[in-house]
């Protein structure tokens, strides 16, 4: 992997494949609101998700500080330092979500 690839590239088409079937879990929302589903079922769909995305921005998350973290954290000096910033803001980001 060079250095101007992203940290995700070699999981690329797991994390597409991963996308795909949220979107498409976010269409059968939209045919559950639709055809008028029961708020409860709905709202199950939701968390379910909700809790795809958040399983692909951890992996994200992880891949971009083991490539783009580590790499800047070896080379030193203030680019290090805003990496390790961003990634941190980053994290609450996701937190806060």
């Amino acid at each position: 992997m060079d250095a101007t690839s992203p940290g995700y590239s070699e999981h690329k088409q797991a994390h597409l494949k991963r996308l795909r079937r949220v979107e498409g879990q976010v269409r059968g929302l939209q045919r559950m609101v639709e055809s008028d589903a029961y708020c409860i079922d709905v709202l199950t769909q939701v968390s379910a998700a909700t809790k795809a995305l958040e399983s692909v921005a951890l992996l994200l998350l992880e891949e971009h500080l083991d490539h783009c973290v580590t790499d800047a954290i070896h080379a030193g000096g203030e680019q290090a330092q805003l990496k390790v910033r961003e990634a941190s803001a980053a994290i609450a980001r996701l937190v806060r979500s």
